[in-house]
């Protein structure tokens, strides 16, 4: 699978340091929605976010977002979860050419999230582990 070198518009939104915010970074890309724009709508949503025994802390744009919470935001822009593996059935579906649908989707890999594109990755790193990397399921928004 091709690999396309892209922070998503961090650096244009003003923010200088590297961060762990795949998940900003592959929504911005495959929504063609602002950095910016997403990154505040998640953090809107993590100050809703319950904290207990398990979950220490909030979600945050730059350390990471939690499932739940950029599945909510993903779902309220009429995005859907198509999940590729289920709980012993083993990986089916890989990161590489011919084994992902076309259109824009944001997968859900290993501790990672990424942005496809027709088929290219659309990341700060080739993610794909020379397309071995096993798809846990993607979003897709279905057309209008």
């Amino acid at each position: 699978m091709r690999f396309v070198f892209t922070d998503g518009g961090r650096a244009a939104a003003g923010h200088k340091r590297q961060a762990r915010d795949c998940v900003t970074r592959s929504i911005s890309i495959a929504t063609g929605r602002p950095y910016q724009e997403v990154y505040d709508a998640l953090n809107v949503l993590a100050a809703s976010e319950r904290i207990g025994r398990r979950k220490t802390h909030r979600s945050n744009s730059e350390s990471g977002v939690y499932r739940q919470t950029y599945q909510h935001y993903l779902e309220s822009l009429g995005w859907r979860w198509h999940p590729t593996m289920t709980v012993g059935s083993g990986c089916r579906v890989h990161l590489r050419t011919g084994e992902l649908p076309a259109g824009r989707l944001i997968v859900l890999v290993s501790r990672h999230i990424t942005a496809v594109v027709d088929g290219v990755i659309h990341d700060t790193h080739d993610c794909s582990r020379c397309g071995t990397r096993c798809v846990y399921g993607y979003f897709w928004r279905p057309s209008r």
